[in-house]
């Protein structure tokens, strides 16, 4: 017979399924605890190749703004409203030096600064009293960046080591989600997904590797949380680590990869962004990497890669719907925990460690900047680039009978002990600590 405590079949009437969400967190307007500490940051807003000569209606962290390029090259993102009488930019016209408004023709530069109001007299001092609200927009390898915050709190724009290697071939790409941007991005910190979602219930979507269900740790560091994985292929090891960056970024490794051939930290395939468009929409947004180590097959797809489509499965809602019920992939069990999942109604499991221990990095930040503290200065980020620690590795270490499911924590502890001791070092550094201390540690 249940107890009090134990579960109840057809229990659905005695559900109290009416729980808040966990809105600091999850909110991200300005003034929101989380929308504040995200407005400290850089984030990418858009392509480049979907900018054309007409101004582009964006909403970026619930703020609806316009972005444009004028006729001179230079990039402007302005709050979509003018400041005359309220009409959109959007129906602009750009000029040489940036954007008039259709109604009165009051022109804007591309930091705001109203330039003319052409329907006053010569003797007004509008212009000097008139500003229109604008962000700081950069450009790089096809993706267009913003900064929301304060201006006097703007941090470096910088990137990370793996994309600014010189071998290697960038290519962007935007998807939309209506959901919270918070559970999208958490998949950067649950690996065990990967072993049933992409592998064990609908099918091998990626590589039959994924579906070893593997040794699992976590690190907090400076810039986010990493997630270690350590699976044995035949006499082969293969270790990934995959991270999050403070606060809506993350890098991972090839979704092809099987463990099937020796290699020593190999650097990220994706790095990507959660960006929220407001509370209940985001965009991931990104790059997927293509150079000699990444992809040496030739496996990759860039003619698959860019606005709404990446080159895997499930990213995007527009397969058919029986074809997703049937096989589904990350977009749609992200998007149908709710449009902002509700984390009181979870039950969390030792699987879920990542995500606890990714919410509590944010948490902590955002009372740090409560606190007035500095929170958006990444070691690196004064030199235009910033250290990273996403790759792949697979050793050749073959098992001694029965179960070595120590051995292969010790492996995973041994790799990631290297890697966040070589942060900031050159991959040949990193390469070389990696097997000192496997040796060390008598593990190969």
């Amino acid at each position: 017979m249940a107890t009090a405590h134990s579960p109840k079949p057809y229990s659905g009437y005695e559900k109290n399924l009416s729980k808040p969400t966990n809105a600091n967190l999850t909110q991200v307007s300005k003034g929101t605890p989380c929308g504040e500490l995200l407005r400290r940051f850089w984030h990418p807003i858009f392509m480049s190749s979907e900018l054309g000569e007409l101004p582009q209606r964006i909403r970026i962290l619930g703020e609806d703004l316009v972005l444009f390029r004028d006729l001179s090259g230079r990039l402007g993102c302005l709050d979509l409203h003018c400041s005359h009488r309220g009409a959109s930019l959007e129906y602009g016209i750009v000029t040489e030096q940036g954007i008039s408004c259709c109604y009165h023709g009051w022109s804007y530069a591309v930091d705001g600064t109203l330039i003319a109001a052409p329907g006053e007299p010569p003797t007004s001092r509008i212009t000097s009293r008139v500003c229109q609200g604008g962000y700081p927009v950069r450009e790089h390898a096809g993706l267009i960046f913003g900064y929301f915050g304060p201006a006097d709190e703007q941090p470096p724009f910088a990137l990370p080591d793996a994309v600014m290697a010189a071998d290697n071939d960038l290519h962007p790409y935007y998807l939309p989600f209506p959901c919270n941007w918070l559970q999208s991005h958490e998949n950067a910190m649950d690996p065990a997904h990967s072993v049933f979602l992409h592998t064990r219930v609908a099918g091998v979507q990626f590589s039959e590797s994924f579906g070893i269900l593997p040794s699992i740790g976590y690190r907090t560091t400076d810039t986010g949380v990493i997630a270690t994985t350590a699976r044995r292929v035949g006499d082969l090891v293969w270790v990934r680590v995959m991270e999050d960056m403070l606060p809506n970024m993350a890098q991972f490794g090839a979704t092809w990869e099987d463990g099937s051939r020796r290699k020593l930290a190999v650097p990220p395939a994706i790095t990507r962004w959660v960006v929220p468009v407001d509370d209940t929409h985001c965009i991931t947004i990104g790059w997927r990497h293509f150079n000699n180590q990444v992809d040496p097959d030739g496996r990759g797809r860039p003619q698959e890669i860019g606005f709404n489509k990446v080159d895997f499965l499930g990213q995007t809602g527009e397969r058919p719907y029986e074809e997703r019920q049937r096989v589904p992939g990350d977009y749609d069990a992200q998007v149908s925990q709710r449009p902002i999942a509700v984390h009181a109604l979870e039950n969390l499991g030792s699987t879920d460690v990542g995500i606890v221990m990714l919410r509590r990095n944010l948490q902590k930040h955002i009372e740090a900047l409560q606190n007035s503290e500095v929170v958006n200065q990444i070691p690196g980020m004064h030199t235009g680039t910033f250290p990273t620690f996403s790759h792949d590795t697979v050793l050749n270490i073959p098992t001694c009978g029965g179960d070595d499911s120590e051995t292969i924590t010790q492996i995973r502890e041994a790799v990631t002990d290297a890697t966040v001791a070589t942060f900031g070092q050159t991959v040949d550094m990193r390469r070389e600590a990696i097997l000192n201390t496997l040796r060390e540690r008598g593990l190969c």
